[in-house]
């Protein structure tokens, strides 16, 4: 399903989209340098055909001839070269088995023409290049060194490509070279093993051998990788023993189309990564979920051109999912592929997730997805929280690189077929709340939320997603939710607003401890409440005799009473892990409503202290 996927893909694109993906016979790579040669054969001069942004060379992209599996990868033997291109070390003879390298590139390409009739100029002049080989690789060496170009040569092995002298394209792009070459790749040799094509089900046809690696898989082997291949004899059929090819036939059309696909498509803009995934997607036919696709994880929400870009994707989703019904605002026929791919062998490739659905299927699992994550939150928060800072806010030291490896597909496959969030999200989740309890900004001295708007709507989004209801655990503070864990860590926000009012300077209205019960007994109350919460209320009563104002001091026993009604005479023993998850919502939840109603109205102002804000439009 994959291949013939892959299959169906490159050819929708190399008919409806010419040039934007490598022809069956080609390659698409980046040349470094152009060779510029006379009619004679004579060197001429050098062109560096690439660019630097940003410390990092930008190669220029051209369709090369691919005659094997050479194209993406040498092997150690020196005797592959490719068709009229490749690397210093067989056009130049440069390094280790120069000279058996360029005898190969010179035996490639008169193999490859060895027709008495092809009469072109340039073909003749490369020809005459390597006829005074020695006087023409000192005149380029020379050069090469004289530009300033010799430490790019010894830093890594450039793809060179010939030019004859007045030309901009490259010889191989010349008509009557192209024209030879792609007749060429049709001839298909008699001897050449044959089978049934696994993919597009043909009989009787030319079977690959060896196919093109994969490039741009995140922990791959920067030479390629292989999507299929054969490496024991374990793994090979009987009677296939050293006939890798054959144990699973691919025709070489086929393997061609796949193979150009696949690493089209992770040199593209239609590539994310997730986690250690190098995640790709495509549609049968051309749809606008393909262009937003990344924008919806807030994959791209650092193009400082859009910054806005992951909030109007979203917004366009939700419109269009809404509109399904009045009017055909997602393709009902059209699929949409969603493949991650990993390397965890280096040399070879591991899927981590395949998801295939129609369009509108897919839209409603990312809408259903955001509607789980929905959450009381600053307006200055991010309205849709992209995957990478859900994943970050649970990470050690909010790091991605500690992240697991494999949540993050994980993840994404969960949203994509319907299913539950992952559990070990949840308790990542908690973990990380309980252990920042008493984290300080190193600059001042002062607590920093543990319970962040992307952790709290995390939670929420495990919970509901449990249950497959968006209200299980509601957007907003419920004053009616009777679950033990949600009352408890609303009554443990309210005793730390009391204890923050005790301690609040009237004339600065700022709170002057850097340290709130939140620092000590967080981790406590949350998972063993009976050990903390009769010493939390006890001390209230304390907290409560330093206010002021009795007003404040009615309205925070009304609160605490009608808090303590919902729960039971006795605290539990031990919360389980839905049930910290909860407290964590609770608390969320309690402390955003302090913030809505002092913002409210001027009357509330009167009547509240001023808060102190921090990071995510938290209270602290």
């Amino acid at each position: 399903m994959i291949l013939q996927a892959l299959y169906d893909y490159y050819q929708r694109k190399s008919a409806s989209e010419k040039g934007s993906i490598a022809p069956e016979g080609w390659v698409c790579r980046g040349v470094d340098y152009a060779i510029i040669i006379s009619d004679e054969g004579l060197f001429n001069n050098i062109e560096q055909r690439f660019t630097i942004e940003k410390n990092k060379i930008i190669s220029n992209q051209v369709f090369l001839p691919a005659i094997g599996k050479q194209a993406m990868k040498h092997t150690n033997s020196g005797k592959d070269a490719n068709l009229l291109w490749d690397n210093a070390g067989f056009v130049l003879g440069l390094g280790g088995k120069g000279q058996i390298k360029v005898a190969s590139f010179i035996q490639t390409i008169n193999e490859w023409f060895d027709v008495p009739s092809l009469n072109d100029r340039a073909l003749s002049a490369v020809r005459g290049f390597y006829n005074d080989f020695d006087n023409n690789r000192s005149r380029v060496l020379a050069f090469i060194d004289s530009l300033g170009f010799s430490k790019d040569f010894e830093k890594r092995d450039p793809i060179m490509a010939f030019c004859l002298l007045g030309d901009r394209d490259y010889v191989h792009t010349r008509e009557k070279v192209k024209s030879a070459y792609e007749l060429k790749i049709t001839n298909v040799d008699p001897n050449a093993p044959r089978g049934n094509c696994l993919v597009t089900g043909k009989a009787n046809t030319p079977i690959v051998l060896n196919e093109t690696v994969i490039k741009n898989v995140w922990g791959g082997q920067s030479s390629g990788t292989n999507i299929i291949s054969f490496n024991k004899r374990s793994f090979e059929s009987y009677g296939k023993s050293e006939k890798a090819g054959e144990n699973a036939p691919v025709s070489i059309e086929a393997s061609s189309a796949y193979t150009s696909a696949l690493n089209y498509l992770l040199s593209s803009a239609q590539r994310m990564q997730v986690g250690d995934a190098s995640t790709i997607f495509w549609a049968d036919r051309e749809d606008p979920l393909e262009d937003n696709f990344t924008a919806l994880w807030g994959v791209a929400d650092t193009n400082k051109d859009d910054p806005d870009r992951n909030a109007n994707a979203v917004n366009a989703l939700y419109k269009a999912v809404e509109e399904h019904g009045r009017k055909p605002a997602l393709g009902e026929e059209t699929r949409f592929y969603i493949l991650g791919l990993a390397a965890p062998a280096k040399a070879r490739l591991s899927v981590r997730f395949w998801h295939t659905g129609t369009v509108r299927e897919v839209g409603q699992r990312i809408v259903d997805h955001f509607d789980y994550l929905k959450i009381d939150h600053s307006e200055r928060d991010r309205e849709f929280l992209p995957l990478w800072l859900l994943l970050e806010s649970i990470a050690l030291l909010g790091k991605r690189e500690n992240i697991p490896p494999a949540l993050a597909s994980e993840v994404i496959r969960r949203i994509l077929e319907g299913l539950p969030y992952p559990q070990n999200l949840l308790s990542l989740a908690v973990q990380r709340i309980r252990a920042e309890q008493s984290k300080k900004d190193k600059n001042t001295g002062k607590s920093i939320p543990n319970i962040t708007y992307p952790r709290a709507a995390l939670i929420k989004a495990c919970i509901n997603s449990q249950y497959n209801q968006r209200e299980t655990v509601n957007v907003s503070l419920d004053p009616e939710e009777k679950n033990e864990g949600y009352r408890l860590g609303r009554l443990f926000a309210v005793l730390e607003r009391i204890q923050e009012e005790a301690h609040r300077d009237p004339k600065t209205k700022q709170v002057t401890i850097n340290s709130t019960i939140r620092d000590r007994y967080y981790s406590a109350a949350s998972a063993a409440p009976v050990t903390v919460f009769q010493t939390l209320l006890r001390l209230k009563n304390h907290h409560l005799s330093k206010l002021d104002r009795p007003d404040q001091r009615r309205n925070f026993e009304i609160q605490l009473g009608s808090i303590l009604d919902g729960l039971p005479t006795k605290f539990k023993k031990q919360l389980n892990l839905e049930d910290q998850g909860r407290f964590a919502i609770g608390y969320y939840h309690q402390r955003q409503d302090f913030f809505k109603k002092r913002e409210k109205t001027t009357e509330t102002e009167n009547t509240q202290p001023e808060i102190e804000t921090g990071a995510q439009g938290e209270l602290l």
